[in-house]
């Protein structure tokens, strides 16, 4: 197994060039932030970005807590991957977190001066300085599963062609609990998508329409407008529909449903 460093300040943009990086260098895997990834799966791990301070989000990085560790180990031992690539702020913390996780040496350092340009990396401080958002190598609907609630926004990152086809990456952009600005929200338009995707799931749906979501501090509120089959009992169809709803949503995003108003504004003969 070939082990590959990528080392730069935090904040500077490493979870940014990652899978860049991985796809460039045929890399399997990716250790990033107490996460062992695949690929565009969170295959094992814990993310350090859920932590409740930046010293217990250190100590889940460097994989610290024993039955995280031993649930990481296990995992690579499982997907043996050729490569892997350990993201880290400092020399010392990528060979720590290789130690940890019982890999071998690692074989090559790649520095994020190395790869960004000065402006790019001014621009990365500047993004996490301001806003304390941080950047997770894998789609959003991935990492949806271990961020109950918070922050998160797709990243979509444009690469030269290949095959005369334009490449394009996703990322996730999450806020950690231990940032102290602001609340965590979620696009309200991955709401709407989550939504219309559990609405499918009904037979005698002819149409959702008009969905508008109301944030409150302790949860969300989702309203649409339905079109449904002529000859269906409409009380017994909707309870369904909303239970569908709400278990889609907080499936994939752990948000709270304070409730789901559903109106019936036709029935159509098919």
């Amino acid at each position: 197994m070939e082990v590959v460093a990528l080392v730069g300040e935090s904040g500077t943009g490493k979870s940014h060039k990652a899978i860049i990086i991985a796809k460039e260098k045929n890399i399997e895997c990716i250790i990033d932030d107490g996460l062992f990834i695949k690929g565009t799966k969170v295959i094992a791990g814990k993310s350090a970005k859920r932590e409740k301070s930046i010293v217990s989000a250190v100590k889940r990085a460097l994989f610290m807590d024993n039955d995280h560790k031993m649930g990481v180990i296990k995992a690579i031992e499982e997907v043996k991957p050729k490569k892997i690539l350990i993201l880290g702020t400092s020399d010392r913390m990528v060979v720590k977190i290789a130690k940890a996780l019982n890999l071998p040496e690692i074989s090559k350092k790649i520095y994020i001066e190395d790869i960004s340009n000065k402006e790019d990396i001014k621009i990365a401080k500047k993004y996490r300085n301001r806003e304390g958002k941080h950047v997770i190598p894998v789609p959003t609907f991935e990492i949806k599963k271990d961020f109950s609630g918070y922050f998160i926004d797709k990243l979509k990152v444009l690469t030269g062609k290949k095959n005369n086809l334009q490449q394009v990456y996703e990322k996730t952009v999450v806020r950690p609990t231990f940032s102290y600005l602001g609340k965590y929200t979620i696009s309200h338009s991955v709401i709407r998508e989550l939504t219309k995707y559990a609405c499918e799931k009904m037979d005698s749906l002819l149409k959702a329409s008009n969905i508008y979501i109301v944030a409150k501090e302790e949860g969300i509120i989702i309203n649409l407008d339905i079109t449904i089959k002529y000859g269906i009992k409409i009380v017994p169809f909707v309870k369904k529909m909303q239970k569908n709803i709400i278990e889609e949503i907080e499936r994939m995003t752990s948000l709270n449903i304070i409730a789901v108003n559903v109106f019936v504004k036709k029935m159509k003969k098919t």
